[in-house]
């Protein structure tokens, strides 16, 4: 059982301002809010995701929203799964996109849990044009999105002013079956790319890379689950990464990141409290 800290001293103001602010633009209409869940790690959820969860009526939550997160929303709310995994969604995006308006509409306070941050590979932007479009408010809550988490659990710091003065974000798919394959704007040494939704891709990504250009030297690491218990992170090179996970065989959801950072895992491996496995035990009273 997940005991959860008590808000009401903290959240008395912020609730007030928010229903007056519904009450008197929104016109009996209810309220979205699209809420990062973060990477699975229910720690890393912030206190404001949190106060909302459990303040819902509906809460619209994906896949890959773990069960304790789920857990810590409103007994109370209805729990709707619409969540979407490569070639396989339980709902299509518009049938979510009707769901959060619908139920908005009715005067419902609706939350839409989001693994990550719903504007990083999330499309919460689709989400919310289409409750704008009704009429309808809503905030938008950052979660932890997939990168921060899986770099800092496996120490692989995104930037470092010796070895990455920039990081890009990048998704392996524009759209399903639209393969992001140009590769010509990851070719600079002292730049980090994180591949969101590549481990399909992985043998045609590195090699795609390579003949653009990219050294096929430069480190490559593979984190599956990231800030979960069950984490695995396998490090490679952009030329024998793909024959690695061919025998490791990571499993989704995992993040790909690309740089000369990525050799500093094993710099950082045996002191690194999350990859030894230690964790700090908090009591919330």
């Amino acid at each position: 059982m997940t005991h959860l800290p008590d808000f009401t001293h903290i959240s008395a103001a912020y609730d007030s301002t928010a229903q007056n602010y519904t009450e008197n633009k929104n016109d009996k209409k209810g309220v979205v809010y699209l809420v990062g869940a973060g990477s699975g790690d229910p720690e890393l959820l912030t206190l404001k995701a949190l106060r909302v969860m459990q303040r819902a009526d509906v809460v619209l939550y994906d896949s890959l929203v773990s069960e304790d997160i789920l857990d810590m929303c409103a007994v109370t709310a209805e729990k709707i799964f619409v969540g979407k995994r490569r070639a396989n969604h339980a709902l299509p995006q518009d049938s979510i996109n009707e769901l959060l308006v619908k139920h908005a509409l009715a005067n419902k306070t609706v939350v839409r849990l989001k693994g990550g941050d719903p504007f990083i590979f999330g499309r919460g932007g689709e989400e919310i044009q289409e409750v704008v479009l009704h009429g309808i408010c809503f905030e938008s809550i950052p979660g932890i999105t997939a990168a921060s988490a899986a770099a800092n659990r496996a120490g692989i710091p995104l930037t470092h002013r010796d070895h990455a003065q920039s990081v890009q974000f990048v998704t392996a798919c524009k759209k399903l079956g639209a393969p992001n394959d140009d590769y010509s704007e990851l070719l600079d040494s002292t730049q980090t790319v994180v591949f969101y939704m590549g481990l399909h891709r992985l043998t045609e990504m590195t090699r795609g890379l390579i003949d653009a250009g990219r050294d096929s030297a430069t480190p490559f690491a593979i984190i599956s689950h990231a800030s979960l218990p069950t984490q695995q992170v396998l490090i490679g090179t952009l030329e024998d990464i793909a024959e690695q996970q061919a025998v490791a065989n990571l499993p989704t959801p995992a993040l790909l990141i690309m740089g000369e950072v990525v050799n500093l895992h094993s710099e950082f491996a045996n002191y690194n409290l999350a990859a030894l496995g230690h964790t700090l035990e908090v009591s919330c009273v």
